[in-house]
């Protein structure tokens, strides 16, 4: 009987100090999340990142996502997409990583990363207005008008009366030859934004 007491003893000390073990680690990683951010106000972002990476874990996602947003700011692209390329490994439905990706990938030109991310983010979430913009804007500016229709009109039918999809669904149509779609778009621009510079410019074209 004595044993089983003793064992029993034994049992509670090792998940009470290893419940106090565990509080030590959150309190220290959480002071550290909390220098960060002030360091990061102050433009300082070499403290900011030290800070972390001394309580650096690989398993962390949320150091990873951390690093990968103050490395950005710093300049350090490379190895911001790195952290957040951990990210999203650790959490593979992450939007936010994959949107966090995009910065510091589009900062070193890597556009068909960027296209990567939108597109992945995408099958998580076809619904997502940002990701539907951003892409149409890529492709609008490659002057691959079709693809980027696709992005467009998706957006509309979200937020028929959305100002920045209304005129860039506009505008795309317009350079498909589809004017008469153009012109109804640009004026439903115009409901939103009266005397928009853009639509009336659209509008002048297709007179």
């Amino acid at each position: 009987m004595d044993t089983l007491k003793n064992l029993l003893f034994v049992v509670i000390l090792g998940f009470t100090l290893n419940s106090f073990t565990q509080a030590q680690d959150y309190k220290v990683v959480q002071d550290a999340f909390e220098k960060s951010y002030l360091y990061e106000y102050s433009g300082n972002y070499s403290k900011a990142i030290d800070g972390l990476k001394s309580v650096y874990s690989e398993e962390s996602y949320e150091i990873n996502l951390r690093l990968g947003w103050l490395t950005y700011m710093a300049g350090f692209f490379t190895e911001s997409t790195a952290y957040y390329q951990k990210a999203i490994e650790l959490k593979p439905l992450s939007v936010e990583a994959k949107f966090g990706y995009v910065y510091p990938a589009s900062a070193l030109g890597n556009w068909e990363q960027v296209k990567k991310q939108y597109n992945d983010i995408l099958q998580i979430d076809a619904q997502n207005t940002i990701a539907n913009y951003r892409l149409g804007s890529i492709y609008y500016g490659a002057e691959d008008y079709t693809t980027a229709l696709k992005y467009f009109e998706k957006l509309v039918n979200l937020y028929p009366f959305d100002y920045d999809g209304l005129l860039m669904y506009a505008w795309t149509n317009l350079n498909l030859g589809k004017f008469r779609e153009a012109e109804v778009l640009f004026n439903k621009v115009l409901m939103n934004q009266p005397n928009d510079e853009s639509a009336l410019q659209g509008l002048e074209l297709i007179k």
